[in-house]
């Protein structure tokens, strides 16, 4: 364990908003929190101190500090904390920033409709997993008041950066639909454009030009007409599941007559590792960020039955579970136990080969998808990040400090400093002697409201028994 006692106790200060239940609108639960407030002895309007605890800023490199944390009106800030304030006690516990999924599917269900509102469950299994951001890759008009309303503390979940309606072949067939469609999201207000496959190279250039002169980004998917260095070359944002790597890493004859198995596994064999540094170059020079989501693909190409074993599972609906276990099946004759070993083991080389080059690496899982269960995805992604050969600190890095880099947000979220966010995770166990340490949560602060591990124990036992 590392303990920095160089620095005195300061004031990082914070106040959070009256607590809010999962999912429920302000105007519906008023009564109910003051109740909950008084059981749960969730902090209210008064600044809130969180004293005794080991701080990883991520902006000290890995070490702890030994600092008090205050709270107001959702951020941290450096004052003194006035008489009155709510003081918890952290009792020695680990203190790291929220973390982000950059790559999220946020379902479409309203956020109020109900006991059985699968959005207003999402949201609430991201928060109690320690997921404080998200973004959304799978955009809907509904988002943007969801967004919002997030914002602005009526409901409990991460805050919210959404894409629009995907670009796919279906969806933007002709250049001048593409543009209208770049133009229209923009006006509307999302905060970035997802690629999907199946543009044609035209489309997608259409698209491209026009998003640059709009000034909103575009990332997801590497469409095949297009292939990821022109992709790149376009401008796109962030390239999500290294799709297309494995592509630019094979001889073009090879791409013809293929049998394409998600996202390059057909073609491992023919990979010419004197292209790996070629890619990784451009991928630098361009400036993008990768999404890897390589739980995804460890899901894709898993054990069913270890899939299913998952204490997590518990918290997937019933048609889920049959969609997720269809897919996994259906999977099952694209991998041997050597392909799938050569797969996960090429892309977890790719992964550490881009951070080590200083390509941007963004932690995002992919979910809700297969057998990505909101929130403990991220815990999997994590250990995926280590296992690429990442250390613990680099590991949490990605989901922290790279991802409010690149967005140029540093200054707001992502570590914990004065004026940032007051998004953080109480830990049990020490995250830098083991990534896996990141799931012993025992509190999490979301936009300065401290959820206990009481609280979040019952929002997941209600969850639980919905899903039976």
């Amino acid at each position: 364990m590392h303990v920095d006692r160089r620095f005195p106790s300061s004031a990082l200060t914070y106040t959070s908003p009256k607590p809010k239940p999962r999912g429920w609108t302000m105007k519906r639960s008023i009564s109910l929190l003051a109740a909950m407030a008084v059981a749960l002895g969730v902090p209210g309007l008064a600044d809130t101190v969180l004293r005794n605890g080991r701080v990883l800023t991520m902006l000290d490199g890995p070490e702890y500090r030994e600092i008090d944390l205050v709270v107001r009106d959702g951020k941290f800030v450096d004052d003194t904390p006035p008489q009155g304030a709510t003081v918890v006690d952290l009792d020695g516990r680990f203190v790291i920033p929220g973390l982000t999924e950059m790559h999220a599917h946020i379902p479409v269900r309203r956020f109020d409709a109900g006991a059985s509102d699968y959005r207003a469950d999402v949201l609430f299994l991201w928060v109690a997993n320690g997921v404080t951001l998200a973004r959304g890759m799978m955009g809907h008009p509904s988002h943007l008041d969801l967004r919002g309303a997030l914002a602005a503390d009526e409901v409990l979940g991460p805050t919210l950066l959404i894409s629009g309606p995907s670009f796919s072949g279906g969806s933007a067939r002709t250049v001048d639909a593409a543009i209208r469609r770049v133009r229209d999201q923009k006006a509307a207000g999302y905060d970035l454009l997802k690629i999907h496959p199946g543009l044609s190279s035209t489309v997608f250039q259409a698209v491209a030009r026009t998003a640059n002169a709009e000034d909103i980004r575009f990332a997801g998917h590497v469409t095949g007409q297009v292939g990821l260095m022109a992709s790149l070359d376009a401008g796109q944002h962030t390239i999500d599941h290294l799709d297309g790597f494995i592509e630019t890493l094979v001889a073009p004859e090879d791409l013809t007559n293929r049998n394409a198995v998600w996202f390059g596994a057909d073609l491992v064999e023919k990979v010419d590792p004197a292209r790996v540094e070629s890619l990784i170059e451009g991928l630098k020079a361009s400036g993008a960020a990768v999404v890897p989501t390589e739980t995804l693909l460890e899901n894709v190409a898993g054990s069913l039955a270890e899939l299913q074993a998952r204490h997590e599972y518990a918290y997937l609906p019933a048609n889920l579970r049959r969609g997720y276990s269809d897919a996994v099946r259906g999977s099952a004759n694209a991998f041997t136990p050597a392909s799938r070993e050569a797969f996960l083991g090429l892309r977890k080389q790719l992964i550490a080969e881009c951070y080590r080059a200083g390509v941007p690496v963004l932690l995002g899982s992919d979910s809700p998808q297969i057998f990505n269960v909101p929130g403990f995805s991220i815990h999997w992604e994590l250990a995926a990040m280590a296992e690429a050969g990442l250390t613990p600190f680099e590991a949490l890095s990605t989901g922290t400090t790279e991802p409010a880099r690149f967005y140029g947000q540093s200054d707001q979220w992502g570590s914990i400093a004065p004026g940032r966010a007051a998004d953080l995770i109480v830990l049990r166990d020490d995250p830098l002697d083991d990534i896996a340490n990141t799931r012993s949560i025992e509190a999490v602060m979301v936009r300065g409201r401290y959820l206990a591990r009481d609280e979040l124990d019952a929002g997941l036992a209600d969850i639980r028994e919905r899903y039976r």
